[in-house]
């Protein structure tokens, strides 16, 4: 009885399983052909030859188990679809999601979009209120699209979802209401431009909500959070990245079941409030970032017992936190930073935590011995970043460490750097000791950390060779800057190993011998700076070869030779820097970059005449200070040149009427040469004149690397909270000297982008000045000195309101100085000297400090800063009819004088010699002397 009991038990279960395996196993026809519709949709909305791409496994065959295509999952019991994604997509430029396609799916749970461009929903059937047919759909993630403003009506008719992530979208202004969503548990915001108050009002029916992200939108004015403060069920709120000021709003601590507080990255105020300390659930508080002030105790949180993450940090720098030395609170932090709280020692209370993964106590003022006993205490620490104090003695820890990060930069050690690095943090991915004054020689141990990335040596005083065991040990190396130190010998000889590097930085060293073969394999170098050493012979032309190279930067050295042809056939170059050397003969006729390129090849010994191809594609050319000869050529394409540099040349001719086609120009340099004729007037046609500031500048170039720890969570959190990374951001910025205001001075970055300027002196040009000049109004500077520029200053020159610096100093111009020059605010040099003008020196505003110096050489001005008073009865005001003749009659009088003063020092000679003294006697013993030797000369070859 008993066995027929158990068999029949044995067989009901049996039933139940087979049940279940057949409900698994099939899905609802209905439904399967719902879905290979909604692949046809798909196939017809992704880009051109990826159709056979998209959901390969959902496939028109009777025996295929939609249940078991992939992106589904299926109820077990009843076989329908609960759960809907896409996979990898590639579809076409902002597509549209027909919603009207979803409609079968009535027990879908789980829609998950994330991440395919769509732009908008549309229903053909049922319009605004298609997702009213999903009334199980619980779950909408439609992160990392176009959505704009417009989804919103369609979402309100998903009255049944609990979790909606909208993370980064497109959508802008006010935030709409969504008031039908009542039963909404999670709701993210994030990463859009959302603007206005917090949306407190439009969220106000959301009451069952426990977790918010309104992070990374453009939220602004008082962080007035009452209505928020009245939902008690709330656990994870994030604002953090937007604009809110105001201070810290005290009703938040009521919410005491909550686990993850984030206001940082916004424009907060005024004290820290010791209130804190009731939110004793609370696991995550951060406050970075903000303009905190005042005293904050930390002893406020020491019933936080389950805090696992602490971030403050102050950008006013009036923010001063402080620790009672026999504080020891109750939880064990994963992560804190600390960063710029007026510190002058580590915190005491850190010797009795034991579960540290990321310390961050830089931009403080502690000073002594670097705290190795945070990793003796701590052995999971992963990031330690104590950058900006003023640490003196680094001591390592006794035993080796998995530390990942360490960044000790910009603190005071002067002293030999530990031998033993290498062996004691031998998992180091990124390790920055730059700007201090360690010493002595690079320790051979480097090569043991076989994982790091990012090595930054730079500004210290290392010397000596580069350890062969760097090159061949530190296989993941993606950036090694050792610039700026007293390093030697020749640059990797030998090949390296670490054939992944993108940033290598070695400049302002004192390197020697030929630029070395190593470098050849490096196929993913990026950025190559070997600048200011001593490195000799010429540039190999396998440059080319390393086909990611987009920043070559070689000058002051004593490379000698010519320019490869191959360096202007790399076609991933954006900057080619070869200043300051030896070379010579003719620059290669164009470049051939994808990209705009700078080019920087000043202070050589090149020659013959500039291509008139050359400019196709550079945006930066600088060949001051070279022989090149020939005229300016006619350039061919000059759309994108935004600065060319051609002083200190032989060139000669008219300045060409191309010139005039500069529509994207804001500095031209033509002084120091031989340039003849007169100035163009069309130069008015240039980005001088036109006022152009949206043009391309590829003044730097960079690599931004970022390392993350994404897969490592200290606690537990329904949000997309911000994990650790760090960013390996390595550039170089063109420099670019420039003469105004009496200086020549160099200019780089963002001050480059803003100065606009003319330098035509030096140089023979003559005729009268265009009055179309007065049309440059973007000018900032504008340079005609040591011409032969005749005429009279335009008045139109009082509408170059942004001048700064006006020198048409050592030219013939005559006339008075146009009083409506009164007007150029921003004047601040003005030279005309050595002209002939005449008149009355304006004086009003910016002429009031102008001195002498700037009116020298003009005996007819009157007036202040010079002593000549107009109302004297010397002082004679020119007739402007002759004063071209007056001018003549001037330099008549000069002659004059000069063949008078000759002529009276030669009698003068003469009749010393006419004594009879020892030196006289010498005179005509050399002149006898020298006539015999003629005689004896002549006599031979006759």
């Amino acid at each position: 009885m008993k066995g027929k009991l158990f068999l029949e038990i044995h067989l009901i279960w049996v039933m139940l399983m087979l049940g279940q395996l057949h409900g698994y196993k099939s899905c609802v026809e209905n439904e399967r052909k719902a879905l290979l519709e909604l692949k046809t949709y798909l196939v017809s909305i992704s880009e051109e030859g990826e159709s056979d791409y998209v959901l390969p496994t959902w496939t028109n065959d009777t025996k295929s188990n939609c249940c078991r295509w992939e992106e589904i999952k299926c109820n077990r019991t009843s076989g329908r679809v609960i759960r809907i994604s896409f996979g990898g997509l590639y579809l076409k430029e902002s597509p549209l999601l027909n919603l009207s396609l979803l409609h079968p799916f009535e027990e879908v749970r789980s829609l998950n979009l994330t991440g395919y461009g769509f732009s908008g929903l549309f229903d053909d059937v049922e319009g605004y209120k298609g997702l009213r047919r999903l009334k199980k759909l619980e779950i909408l993630d439609f992160s990392l699209n176009e959505f704009n403003n417009s989804i919103f009506p369609f979402l309100n008719a998903a009255t049944s979802l609990t979790t909606l992530s909208l993370r980064n979208n497109v959508m802008k202004g006010p935030l709409p209401e969504l008031k039908d969503l009542t039963n909404l548990v999670l709701l993210d915001l994030s990463s859009n431009r959302f603007n206005g108050s917090i949306p407190v009002q439009e969220l106000s029916a959301l009451t069952k909500l426990k977790v918010l992200d309104l992070s990374g939108n453009e939220f602004s004015g008082l962080m007035d959070l009452q209505g928020i403060c009245e939902w008690k069920n709330m656990q994870e709120l994030d604002l953090s990245k937007n604009k809110l000021v105001g201070q810290f709003p005290l009703c938040l601590t009521s919410l005491t079941g909550l686990r993850v507080l984030d206001l940082s990255s916004n424009l907060l105020t005024g004290m820290v409030p010791s209130d804190l300390g009731r939110l004793e659930s609370l696991e995550y508080l951060s406050l970075s970032d903000n303009n905190f002030d005042g005293l904050f105790s930390f002893g406020s949180l020491t019933n936080l017992s389950k805090l696992k993450v602490f971030k403050i940090y102050s950008k006013s720098n009036l923010l001063q936190v402080e620790f009672e030395s026999s504080y020891k609170p109750k939880f064990q932090l994963s992560v804190i930073l600390l960063r710029s709280c007026n510190l002058e020692r580590v915190p005491h209370f850190l010797l009795h935590q034991t579960d540290l993964r990321q310390v961050d106590l830089s931009e403080n003022k502690i000073s002594g011995k670097f705290p190795s006993w945070l990793l003796e205490n701590n052995k999971k620490l992963e990031v330690l970043l104590l950058q900006n104090n003023s640490l003196t003695t680094f001591h390592l820890p006794k035993s080796s460490h998995n530390l990942l990060f360490l960044n000790v930069s910009v603190n005071a050690f002067n002293h030999l750097f530990p031998e033993n690095i290498g062996w004691i943090l031998p998992s180091l991915r990124y390790m920055n000791l730059a700007n201090n004054s360690f010493h002595g020689n690079l320790p051979s141990s480097l090569g043991n950390m076989e994982e790091i990335e990012y090595l930054d040596l730079s500004h210290n005083k290392f010397q000596g060779k580069v350890p062969r065991s760097v090159a061949r040990g530190c296989y993941s190396m993606t950036t090694l800057k050792l610039s700026h130190n007293k390093l030697s010998g020749e640059i990797f000889p030998e090949s390296v190993h670490f054939t992944d590097i993108t940033t290598l930085s070695m400049n302002n060293n004192q390197f020697t011998g030929k630029i070395g073969r190593g470098l050849r394999s490096l196929e993913y170098l990026y950025m190559l700076d070997i600048s200011n050493n001593n490195l000799t012979g010429v540039i190999p032309s396998w440059f080319d070869e390393l086909p990611s190279l987009s920043a070559l930067l070689l000058s002051n050295n004593l490379l000698e030779g010519e320019i490869p042809i191959s360096l202007f056939n790399m076609s991933s170059l954006w900057i080619l820097d070869l200043s300051a050397n030896s070379l010579v003969g003719d620059i290669p006729p164009c470049v051939s970059s994808r990209t705009p390129i700078v080019l920087l090849l000043q202070d050589n010994y090149l020659s013959g005449v500039i291509p008139d191809t050359l400019l196709g594609n550079v945006t930066i050319l600088d060949l001051r200070n070279n022989r090149l000869s020939g005229n300016i050529p006619k350039f061919i394409d000059t759309r994108i040149i935004s600065i060319l540099l051609l002083r200190g040349n032989n060139l000669t001719g008219c300045i060409p009427h191309q010139v005039c086609g500069l529509r994207s120009i804001h500095l031209l340099d033509l002084a120091n040469n031989r340039l003849n004729g007169s100035i163009p007037s069309c130069l008015s046609n240039t980005s001088f004149g036109l006022g152009k500031k949206d043009t391309f500048y590829g003044y730097d170039t960079g690599v931004i690397s970022t390392s993350a720890e994404n897969d490592r969570v200290y606690f537990k959190s329904l949000l997309v909270l911000d994990p650790f990374s760090m960013e390996y951001d390595t550039n170089t910025q063109t420099k670019i000297e420039f003469a105004t205001k009496h200086r020549y001075d160099a200019y780089m970055g963002g001050n480059l982008k803003l100065l606009f300027g003319m330098d035509f002196s030096e140089n023979e040009l003559s005729g009268e000045i265009p009055v179309e000049l007065g049309g440059l109004l973007e000018l900032q500077a504008l340079n005609l000195s040591h011409n032969n520029l005749s005429g009279v200053i335009p008045e139109s020159f009082s509408r170059l309101e942004n001048v700064e610096s006006l020198d048409l100093s050592f030219n013939r111009l005559h006339g008075r100085i146009p009083p409506q020059l009164t007007d150029l605010s921003n004047l601040a040099v003005f030279k005309v000297s050595y002209n002939n003008l005449s008149g009355v020196i304006p004086h009003e505003r910016q002429f009031n400090t102008f001195d002498t110096q700037s009116y020298l050489g003009n005996p007819l001005l009157c007036g202040q800063p010079t002593n000549t008073s107009c109302n004297s009865n010397n002082f004679q005001e020119p007739d402007t009819e002759v004063e071209d003749d007056e001018s003549f009659i001037d330099m008549v009088s000069f002659y004059w004088s000069f063949g008078a003063a000759y002529v009276t020092i030669l009698l003068g000679i003469l009749a010393s010699l006419s004594f009879d003294s020892p030196w006289s006697r010498a005179w005509f013993y050399i002149v006898y002397s020298f006539i015999h030797k003629v005689k004896n000369v002549f006599g031979k070859t006759l």
